[in-house]
């Protein structure tokens, strides 16, 4: 799958001339919208006035420098979500550390390779505008299906989710699998030129001038201590991307007639990642945070497609929640008292026992007396069906012989419990 990305608005920042005159040039040349700024500051009051699709961002400014911009960016709720990549000459992996903390996407170490930076920059951007594609046609394929009786919500959900998230890991895989395929190959490769080198300089001790100014120039110690390090951040790469594409697969597991050895974790891991967007922080209030406190359990027979459906359905239910309590409470409070969400797993006899709370506002007893039933929803007209929990009990009691149960204190949260049979 791909997206077009060549009206996108890439704004550079840095403080050397020459540098951004580079960039800019090869940006330019490949179709991109360019801006300039030349200080952290100024970059910051650039994003006010019109937003980029993804920042270039120099390390080492006078006043602000690049970490404290990044971080001044990503506590905005307006610029958060932007790709921003460090360009830098520090190669040392606390700062590299540091600047992924700070929630950069990417690291280019200068001296700049223009193809490189062009890679790098083509691949953010088609991952950002992927994933905002994504996620319109998640909320287009879902308000599509809410005039649809139980059984075809059911069935045309998990078809069409499934169909989406399998299609996107697959992109992804393909990708991901011949880079991961090369990364080897490659350093072999690097070793056998440095060993090339050594014997050279072994055997010609004393070399021609014009050539020893030129292993000055490149500065050849440090890209051999550095080129190797930088492979091995991208093997890091793949290997992150590649188990988000793991993750996706496994929420996508298309069910059969007949029930599949399934590991719950990996369900709730799953799709935690899937609703990762919606537990961000925006303007209204922080991060949602969530915990997971996994036991021992032994793999179970299900049906994983449904089951994944029965813990977004409950997850997606207690961010609603949280949203909605969110409201009445101010920023700093919501700080102080962070929004949480609770996933526990354990053994209970012949039962695998799964728990998820929230500290949201809770719920009075005639909703609760009422939140599986067909239809009911406490949700504005347009925002909900009262068809989800009622979906997620006909998969746990009907097709699994399992229970699900919920309790909940006005203002402290609520508690739903499953109950699968092993």
């Amino acid at each position: 799958m791909t997206v077009d990305d060549s009206n996108a608005l890439i704004l550079i920042v840095d403080d050397t001339p020459t540098n951004l005159d580079v960039i800019s040039e090869a940006l330019s040349d490949a179709g991109y919208d360019v801006a300039i700024a030349t200080s952290g500051e100024r970059a910051l009051h650039q994003v006010e006035r019109k937003l980029p699709d993804l920042i270039l961002l120099d390390v080492m400014m006078p006043e602000i420098d690049g970490f404290e911009t990044c971080r001044r960016l990503k506590s905005n709720p307006k610029t958060i979500n932007i790709p921003i990549i460090f360009m830098t000459a520090l190669s040392d992996t606390s700062n590299k550390i540091k600047g992924f903390e700070l929630g950069a996407v990417d690291y280019i170490t200068k001296p700049f390779q223009e193809q490189e930076v062009l890679a790098r920059v083509r691949t953010h951007l088609q991952l950002n505008l992927l994933t905002q594609k994504l996620e319109d046609q998640v909320m287009q394929k879902t308000a599509a299906l809410q005039a649809s009786q139980l059984q075809i919500i059911q069935s045309e959900k998990l078809s069409a989710l499934g169909n989406l998230v399998a299609g996107v890991a697959h992109e992804i895989n393909n990708p991901i699998g011949f880079l991961g395929g090369n990364i080897q190959p490659a350093l072999g490769y690097i070793k056998d030129l440095f060993g090339l080198l050594d014997l050279y300089q072994k055997k010609y001790p004393d070399p021609d001038p014009d050539i020893q100014e030129e292993i000055d120039n490149i500065d050849l110690a440090y890209i051999r201590e550095d080129l190797p390090k930088l492979v091995s951040s991208m093997r890091e790469g793949i290997k992150r991307i590649k188990d988000i594409s793991n993750s996706l697969r496994t929420f996508s597991r298309a069910d059969s007639d007949a029930k599949q050895t399934f590991n719950i974790h990996e369900g709730l891991d799953s799709t935690i990642l899937i609703l990762r967007h919606r537990l961000k922080a925006n303007s209204q209030r922080p991060e949602i945070e969530v915990v997971t406190e996994y036991g021992q359990i032994p793999p179970i027979k299900c049906f994983p497609g449904q089951l994944n459906q029965v813990f977004m359905n409950i997850l997606a239910n207690a961010i609603d929640a949280l949203d909605e309590a969110s409201q009445k409470l101010s920023y700093a409070e919501l700080q102080a008292n962070p929004n949480r969400i609770t996933i526990q797993t354990s053994a209970l006899g012949n039962y695998v026992k799964i728990k998820i709370t929230d500290n949201g506002k809770g719920m009075s007893a005639e909703v609760k007396n009422k939140i599986f039933d067909h239809l009911f929803t406490t949700k504005a007209v347009g925002k909900g069906t009262g068809l989800g929990l009622a979906i997620a009990k006909q998969i746990v009691v009907e097709k699994h012989e399992g229970s699900i149960e919920v309790s909940s204190i006005i203002g402290q949260g609520s508690e739903f419990l499953i109950l699968l049979p092993l």
